[in-house]
């Protein structure tokens, strides 16, 4: 009696990049099943990459989620496109999502083009078809369709999940054969510290509505895993005026509070056990200048 015939597996890296605000975090959240990566109504809230990592039979893919690909001015957005590109170069499959509400804008055009003269191929996301006429998306996939880049236009909503499904498993069939690179429970190469201080940050651009959140960066100083199985997480928010410190804590330290609750209710729900979180906010005027800021968010200081 022979030996079964192995099974053969599937496994790549799919790295999603588009506009600031296309909704990568949120297809990544969907795709993975679980909250990885900050999702507001803000622009520009992603600024590093991280991975996420999901089985589909015999396939692992890695969705590597991105920073948005927009005209940098500052040192700090100039390092999260690169960290965007870098990230795209660096994978076998590429898939631009393009806000089906904003169609065919400036950014996604600076897409397109990065993709030409790098002579890659990607797959095309229509992504928030759920917010537009079906009559207007045909118009809008053809014309994105003949810039020539693309090898397959999928409309989605990460929101809702329609044709996520469909997209998935195209992307899985898509991939080289080889071994998986990850254990089969890992959903993401993002380190817990980091992962407990994106909660945080998120809060902050939910909660707080002038143009501070922009200004603002959390770290996660301190883990101690408890004997009772929770976790204490010692974090700072760093801002860049005293004033933006008076804002962040609130009027007898409210702010603070609520934004503390909502993340530590967060990670809660993430990590599956009790959270002690403890936050801290400290001045720090030029933190958007300091290589060790950039390190922790595993973005490159020199660009």
């Amino acid at each position: 009696m022979s030996d079964a015939a192995p099974v053969t597996t599937r496994c790549g890296h799919v790295a999603l990049i588009g506009a600031p605000n296309s909704g990568k975090s949120t297809l990544l959240n969907r795709l993975v099943g679980s909250k990885l990566a900050i999702v507001t109504p803000k622009v520009q809230t992603t600024r590093a990459r991280m991975l996420g990592i999901v089985i589909d039979g015999n396939a692992q893919i890695i969705f590597v989620d991105t920073p948005g690909i927009f005209e940098p001015k500052r040192r700090l957005e100039r390092a999260m496109v690169k960290a965007a590109w870098t990230g795209a170069h660096d994978a076998e499959n590429i898939v631009v999502l393009v806000d089906a509400t904003r169609g065919l804008d400036a950014d996604t055009g600076r897409i397109i083009d990065g993709l030409r003269d790098a002579k890659r191929r990607a797959v095309l996301a229509l992504n928030k078809v759920d917010k537009v006429k079906r009559g207007d998306l045909l118009p809008l996939a053809q014309a994105l369709d003949r810039e020539g880049v693309f090898d397959r236009v999928f409309m989605i909503s990460g929101l809702t999940g329609d044709g996520v499904e469909d997209l998935k498993v195209y992307l899985a069939n898509a991939l080289p054969r080889g071994p998986w690179l990850y254990p089969e429970d890992e959903i993401t190469d993002v380190p817990l510290r980091l992962l407990a201080a994106e909660a945080t940050r998120e809060q902050i651009f939910r909660q707080l509505h002038q143009e501070l959140p922009y200004s603002a960066t959390v770290e996660t100083e301190k883990w101690e895993d408890r004997p009772d199985g929770s976790v204490r997480i010692d974090q700072v928010v760093h801002v860049t005026r005293e004033s933006q410190k008076g804002i962040v804590v609130g009027a007898a330290g409210r702010q603070i509070k609520s934004i503390g609750a909502a993340a530590r209710a967060d990670l809660e729900a993430i990590f599956q056990r009790r959270v002690h979180l403890f936050i801290q906010v400290r001045v720090t005027e030029n933190w958007t200048e300091d290589r060790e800021r950039y390190a922790a968010m595993r973005l490159d200081f020199d660009e």
